[in-house]
């Protein structure tokens, strides 16, 4: 029995070799059935992708776009092409001719308009972008809409309409940067001198983000600005508890504010202490001014000492040779000088602030990061104090 079943497996080969056979036959013809319906010049666009000539194969698919009105996904991806490489016009002409198509279904003509808007958004035209992207509120795009509405508001600097598309769009933007866009809110009004929107601006920042330094920070400017020196003191503290790091933020202003109420010796210990918890080359240069106003330059001097032994940098070195300077016989002075000359000049190019997201490099302490947008990525250290200590 066994060997008439093995007998009807090995009659059974063949069938299964011609019917294969078949079907490949069917397949080839209607791969070549199709490769005949496509243009030349597609063929003559991969050709140039395989040589590695991307420009030339670029003008092969346009010439296909426009032989082929059909193609609606190739206008998208040349669209796309032409919008990475920074050729926004053409890309704008591509997803313009799409759009107006009258035979173009509704799903691809919302897409079309969105990719304008990028395409205008890159372009630096922010008025068109606004302007198709409030199109597509209330389509099937409408979540990708107020996205780029965000980014655009952000951008313009235009807080208030941020935070209405961040509350129409619970994840579009985290608490910390609505929190953000308040703090931004509030910064208007202190310089306008209109305190009270400007409080209730910081406080709905707080609510938003505990933790928001820069709302403390702006509550002391706020209170300073009133004449309530001792309730700014106090707020500016409260970042100590929020984040320590961030009071090389605010030390200068301390140092101010001690020494317009006349409390400078309360203001050193303050500061000292902090340096001593939470060292900063923007604190070590506080408290070394108010050391040298208060004791001297053997004082300031003793005081870069021990924290260039604690926290040894190159800023640190230069401060200790200015300490130093008057301290030292007028024959060996010169070489001082320029002894701190040399490394003085090495630590400007080095003393920046650095995004942690993208790694851009400036002067100033930003919220916002310039170059990525990004908040609060900003530490507030100098890059020295990450990857050049001695």
């Amino acid at each position: 029995m066994s060997e008439i079943f093995n007998y009807w497996q090995l009659l059974l080969i063949p069938l299964f070799f011609g019917l294969g056979w078949a079907a490949a036959r069917i397949d080839i013809r209607q791969v070549v059935h199709e490769s005949r319906a496509l243009p030349r010049s597609y063929f003559q666009g991969l050709n140039f992708l395989l040589n590695e000539q991307p420009d030339k194969a670029i003008d092969s698919f346009l010439e296909v776009a426009k032989i082929d009105p059909q193609t609606v996904e190739l206008h998208f991806a040349l669209g796309n092409l032409f919008r990475r490489r920074g050729e926004t016009e053409r890309a704008i002409r591509m997803h313009e001719n799409l759009i107006e198509r009258g035979d173009l279904d509704e799903v691809f003509r919302l897409q079309a308009l969105l990719e304008l808007g990028q395409d205008y958004l890159k372009a630096g035209l922010l008025d068109r972008a606004e302007a198709i992207f409030n199109r597509l509120l209330g389509t099937a795009r409408d979540e990708e809409a107020k996205r780029n509405l965000l980014e655009i508001y952000q951008v313009e600097k235009e807080w208030q309409k941020a935070v209405d598309v961040a509350r129409e769009l619970p994840g579009a933007a985290s608490q910390k940067d609505i929190a953000e866009y308040y703090c931004e809110l509030a910064a208007g009004e202190i310089i306008r001198s209109r305190p009270d929107p400007a409080r209730e601006y910081l406080e709905t920042a707080l609510q938003h983000n505990r933790k928001c330094v820069r709302a403390s920070l702006l509550q002391g400017d706020l209170l300073v600005q009133e004449g309530r020196l001792g309730e700014a003191i106090e707020a500016w503290q409260r970042i100590e508890q929020q984040d320590p790091a961030f009071l090389s933020l605010i030390a200068q202003r301390l140092l101010e504010a001690y020494r317009t109420g006349e409390r400078r010796d309360e203001g050193i210990a303050l500061l000292r202490g902090y340096l001593e918890r939470y060292p900063s080359l923007d604190l070590l240069d506080v408290v070394y001014q108010l050391v040298l106003e208060s004791g001297g330059s053997e004082a300031a001097y003793r005081l870069v000492r021990d924290e260039l032994q604690r926290n040894p940098t190159l800023v640190g070195l230069e401060k200790l040779m200015s300490a130093r300077l008057p301290l030292v016989a007028p024959e060996t002075r010169s070489d001082l000088e320029l002894a701190k000359s040399i490394v003085q000049g090495y630590t400007k190019r080095l003393s920046r602030y650095q995004c942690n997201a993208c790694g851009f490099k400036a002067r100033q302490f930003y919220w916002r990061c310039p170059a990525c947008g990004g908040w609060e990525t900003y530490p507030p250290k100098r890059s020295e104090e990450f990857d050049l200590s001695l």
